[in-house]
């Protein structure tokens, strides 16, 4: 399985929209440096396929990378597939490792009351940081384990 990172998204404080950057730095164990939900624990990165947000988009909703406060938004990656423990090589050196799929949607998210659905709960994957490194956009993405 291969695909591509479409779009990276960081934010510097919870709870508020992540903005769409060119490249980042991925720290082991961390997650992405600059973000607000980076540490140690196991929802260091969250990813989204845009398969997932096309879903949506034909709700009838204008959508951006980013809306759903992933970190990462890729295509080609069927991530809702995948299995807690299963690694994805991120751009030549990152390894991710698959901690937890889906999660449980916070009452206050503005799609889910624009449109009465989420995509995230159940098709966004959160990983932790095995090895760190630099990635940008286009960069590929692929099923390593």
């Amino acid at each position: 399985m291969t695909g591509k990172i479409i779009s990276i998204n960081i934010s510097q404080s919870k709870g508020e929209k992540k903005t769409s950057v060119q490249s980042a730095m991925f720290k082991e164990n961390h997650g992405i440096v600059g973000d607000a939900h980076a540490g140690d624990w196991h929802r260091q990165v969250s990813l989204l396929a845009t398969e997932s947000v096309d879903k949506m988009r034909g709700k009838g909703v204008e959508l951006h990378p980013g809306d759903f406060a992933e970190n990462l938004t890729v295509e080609n990656i069927q991530l809702s597939k995948l299995k807690i423990g299963q690694r994805l090589l991120v751009g030549s050196e990152i390894i991710l490792e698959i901690t937890q799929i889906g999660k449980e949607c916070h009452d206050g998210c503005a799609i889910k009351k624009l449109v009465g659905d989420c995509v995230m709960p159940r098709e966004g994957v959160f990983a932790k940081v095995m090895k760190g490194g630099e990635i940008k956009t286009g960069d590929q993405i692929v099923l390593v384990l």
